[in-house]
């Protein structure tokens, strides 16, 4: 399996992952103000990859003396900029997920996908007049088709809310955090990194709970949803999101991310009977094949970014 179809693959994943967290973010946000969810979420995030990062590096100091060393030593480091990127890339982390806790209080689950997707459009635009990036024209033409299966599957209509103005927001910070990934995530070992980053918005949000009010211990009945977010939609994703975004580059990592609505309206289908009409198949095979095209602007090394360090 080559390095880039891996890359594929594991985006595939996380996406898929998130499509499962729309409902469960939105349900938390009837026990949690959106401060102390993203508070809680990250930290039950960093406390589970945490012990990983105790293990490799007890596993590294193990090693022969007569074997070589590893490249890159999982550690964290002022001299190399890793808390310098972490906390950068964590900023964005937290725009991105706070915009979308909040705009989930206020519309509706398929209209947050909705909007929180246009990221899709965001991402080439950004690198196309920012950084002057030519874009393949398989991808572009997989643009307009994302964006029109996009509405097909998840708008429903109805007047603006507030909430829809902090999805849109959602969906420009989330295309930041995608282009900066693609810039540092070939800069430090995968592991570390991660951590870096939920550290980063583990601080900024309890930094946020402060300023709003304080802190209460979860009920009860949030505990569930909160490991599931915390583990796999939090700890796993970001790390599977950095080691796959090495390469895939931002536009094409982008238009995978759009799959989302669609493994959320599978998932709703699959865990609760909700069932998708017509309209929704269309989008949804739109969204795929929009996809499947962007994968044949082909796989050539992004010359801008150094090799990805050893882990």
């Amino acid at each position: 399996m080559s390095p880039r179809l891996r890359g594929v693959l594991l985006l595939i994943v996380v996406t898929a992952v998130w499509g499962s967290t729309f409902a469960v973010v939105k349900t938390l946000g009837e026990l949690l103000a959106p401060a102390q969810l993203i508070a809680w979420r990250f930290s039950i995030g960093f406390l589970a990859l945490l012990p990983a990062l105790l293990i490799r590096g007890w596993g590294l100091r193990r090693r022969r003396a007569d074997r070589p060393a590893p490249a890159a030593v999982p550690r964290f480091s002022w001299k190399d900029g890793l808390w310098r990127d972490g906390f950068l890339l964590g900023a964005w982390l937290i725009a991105g997920y706070g915009t979308q806790t909040i705009a989930l209080q206020t519309t509706t689950a398929n209209r947050a996908a909705f909007f929180t997707a246009l990221s899709v459009v965001l991402v080439p635009l950004w690198l196309v007049f920012a950084q002057r990036r030519r874009m393949p024209l398989p991808l572009l033409a997989a643009l307009p088709l994302a964006v029109l299966g996009l509405a097909l599957l998840s708008w429903e209509g109805g007047a603006w809310v507030t909430g829809d103005a902090w999805a849109l927001a959602c969906a420009v910070t989330y295309a930041g955090f995608i282009i900066t990934l693609e810039r540092l995530s070939n800069r430090h070992a995968a592991l570390p990194f991660t951590l870096a980053q939920l550290l980063a918005v583990t601080l900024l949000a309890w930094l946020w709970v402060a300023f709003s009010g304080g802190a209460d211990w979860p009920p009860a009945a949030a505990w569930g949803p909160l490991l599931y977010l915390g583990v796999v939609a939090t700890a796993l994703t970001t790390l599977l999101q950095t080691i796959g975004q090495r390469t895939v580059s931002a536009a094409e990592a982008s238009l995978i991310y759009a799959l989302e609505p669609v493994t959320a309206t599978l998932f709703s289908f699959l865990l609760i009977g909700e069932r998708v009409g017509l309209r929704g198949a269309l989008g949804g095979l739109l969204v795929v094949g929009s996809t499947v095209l962007s994968q044949r602007s082909g796989g050539e090394a992004r010359p801008e970014t150094p090799a990805p360090l050893a882990e």
